[in-house]
């Protein structure tokens, strides 16, 4: 995993009050666009090292995204 992996799953897991907040962090503390972010983040919850390094915050994700794919 990139350093830039790791730096998402280490937003990803913390809370935020809004997406205001959370999308500013993005920019300046990664550098791209919250649509990139998303892009990302998604691909990294399909990969087994982003598993074994935030297991927490995967798992918490998957559910999440099970849910809103079993909605449609």
């Amino acid at each position: 995993m990139s350093a830039r992996d790791e730096a998402v799953l280490a937003v990803e897991s913390r809370s935020w009050s809004g997406p205001g907040p959370k999308e500013r962090a993005i920019r300046e503390q990664l550098g791209i666009s919250p649509t990139r972010y998303y892009q990302l983040l998604n691909a990294l919850l399909d990969d087994p090292r982003a598993l074994a390094h935030a297991p927490v915050t995967v798992n918490r994700l998957r559910r999440v995204r099970d849910a809103r794919r079993a909605r449609r």
